[in-house]
């Protein structure tokens, strides 16, 4: 017997698998856990100001570091982060939820004990939870150590988030020396299957006039963006979603710009949809990423999932995207069809720098045209950028971007608010990038308390808050002068200084795209966070979301059978 306890023996494990932070809150059936916390060599603790915060920053880290983690008290604690935890469901994010219970000796007396319901059932929450996770487990002395690393291992195989239950006595449970090894991703793909599908790719392309590529976000998530790139080296069309922006290279003279089915330039569109042969690549379509499904793919698609690839009628599997890819690579390689595809998206340098020498007229009233060619502008390599839902995400939507740069949000689950908590994660999980956060007023709103902990733990962000005086976003759906699209008026440079009585933020407001310019151009050599508020007209849009709030409304309105 050794002297771990079941809690350091699940800290340890998160350590082999990449986890360096452990964000939550505490609560009184977590806290002599969190001394384990403290104590460990490997994991840090970062306390956020609320669960859902919390929740959200683990997200940020998962998307950077490949695991993250949140740690909170039963009830109360946990679902006040459940709707972290179902966002990072939804978008394929890996997260460990860690809930600290009362007692195994509490829950067989049935009391009704605070946090619970009061009905002496103390299964309630794990029933809820099991929805919107993917593996899940209420720990036991006797299963503790079985049961973490095998949710752990289905968590990172499924790219979804796992739930771990643990009692406060059982948290202190001895353990033994551990006799397995770290927990390791099991290898996926079947031989018999990549042989097939490698003769088929073959043949499919033998005849094949043109070929072009569309990449998702699945990409990252599978771990397979070095595989996608050794494919686009061969000089492939290519375009992603805008989901998927993070997962190429977009100063590539092959980079198309995003596919956005029928709100996409009629360029990108034709080089998709008239392709001979499409090959699309963890690729998932949602309302918001296709024109509200208006999509046109090709006939001839490769379509290549995590676990399987279908072309035509025919589906291999299992197959891991990397070795899928690189099946592709082979294939492509091999044939004449590369030569023979479409134009490409023009020269690189020509294309990063379009968008700043489009800002034209800076001294002017700042636009949402103005706000985003200058955000874009000032873009460097390497930048890790978090845009909200709303003006952020769809204003940048369109801006190429320098080698480098991740581009982050949550299109699917569409949270307003998830950025600036998952910045925080971001920002902690790669702390050698320059960490952005692009967020409207009344997201901000909602998670601006997290703010404190970006200070707190002395992040040097860059935090743009776009004060368009309520719910733009909603306003061009509906109700455009409505009452309920509109918000509390805030003095937000005069709240950055309530957060910081120690000088680290530096807070500034823009009205014209040469003030985002400077706010912008003097980040580095003030030090500290860069906090700018950016006053735009509340019924100006990009062209980009205005085209989707306009299929959005006739969405919504449109009757069904």
């Amino acid at each position: 017997m050794s002297d771990a306890n079941v809690m350091t023996h699940l800290l340890d494990r998160l350590a082999e698998a990449g986890v360096e932070k452990l964000f939550g809150v505490p609560g009184d059936f977590t806290l002599a856990m969190l001394d384990d916390v403290e104590a460990h060599p490997s994991i840090e603790w970062v306390g956020c100001a609320n669960e859902l915060g919390a929740g959200y920053a683990a997200d940020g880290y998962a998307r950077l570091r490949g695991l993250g983690a949140v740690c909170t008290t039963f009830g109360v604690g946990e679902l006040s982060a459940i709707n972290a935890i179902a966002a990072a469901y939804a978008e394929h994010v890996p997260v460990i939820h860690i809930v600290g219970a009362p007692t195994t000796a509490t829950q067989a007396a049935a009391r009704a004990t605070h946090h619970t319901l009061g009905d002496g059932d103390f299964h309630h929450f794990a029933r809820m939870t099991a929805e919107v996770t993917h593996a899940q487990a209420e720990l036991t002395a006797e299963n503790a150590v079985d049961e973490i690393d095998r949710v752990i291992r289905e968590t990172l195989a499924a790219r979804r988030p796992g739930y771990l239950v643990i009692p406060a006595d059982v948290a202190k449970a001895p353990v033994p020396e551990p006799t397995h090894p770290p927990v390791e991703e099991a290898p996926l793909t079947a031989a018999g299957a990549l042989e097939q599908l490698r003769d088929a790719v073959r043949v499919e392309l033998a005849t094949a006039r043109s070929v072009a590529l569309l990449a998702g976000i699945l990409v990252q998530r599978m771990g397979a963006e070095p595989a996608l790139h050794d494919v686009l080296a061969l000089g492939i069309p290519h375009a992603v979603t805008l989901w998927g922006r993070r997962v190429v290279d977009e100063s590539s003279p092959h980079y198309l710009g995003p596919y956005i089915g029928a709100v996409s330039t009629p360029e990108t569109c034709a080089a998709i949809e008239d392709a001979d042969v499409l090959i699309a690549v963890g690729v998932q379509f949602t309302d918001l990423m296709s024109g509200f499904f208006s999509q046109r793919l090709p006939a001839k698609t490769i379509e290549i999932t995590p676990g399987s690839v279908h072309l035509g009628l025919r589906t291999f599997e299992p197959i891991e995207m990397s070795d899928a890819l690189e099946v592709l690579r082979e294939a492509l390689a091999e044939s004449a069809v590369v030569g023979r595809s479409a134009p490409d998206g023009g020269t690189p340098d020509a294309a990063v720098v379009a968008d700043a020498e489009a800002v034209g007229a800076t001294d002017g009233p700042l636009d949402q045209t103005g706000l985003w060619n200058a955000v874009a502008a000032h873009l460097q390599a390497g930048d890790v950028v978090i845009a909200d839902q709303g003006t952020s995400f769809y204003g940048m939507g369109t801006h190429r971007m320098p080698t480098g740069v991740t581009f982050m949000g949550q299109p699917l689950w569409a949270a307003i608010g998830y950025t600036l908590p998952a910045l925080l994660g971001a920002a902690l999980a790669a702390p050698e990038r320059r960490p952005i956060v692009l967020i409207g007023d009344g997201a901000a709103q909602l998670t601006i308390a997290e703010l404190g902990t970006l200070i707190r733990n002395r992040v040097p962000a860059i935090v743009l808050v776009v004060n368009n005086s309520g719910y733009t976003v909603e306003r061009a759906i509906h109700g455009l002068t409505e009452a309920y699209n509109d918000i509390a008026a805030w003095n937000w440079t005069a709240l950055v200084s309530a957060f910081d009585p120690n000088g680290f933020a530096h807070p500034f407001t823009a009205r014209t795209a040469d003030e985002v310019s400077a706010a912008f151009a003097g980040h580095a050599d003030r030090g500290g966070l860069t906090f700018i508020e950016a006053v735009v007209p509340p019924l100006d849009l990009p062209p980009l979301l205005a085209a989707l709030a306009e299929q959005a409304s006739r969405a919504n309105s449109s009757s069904h059978d």
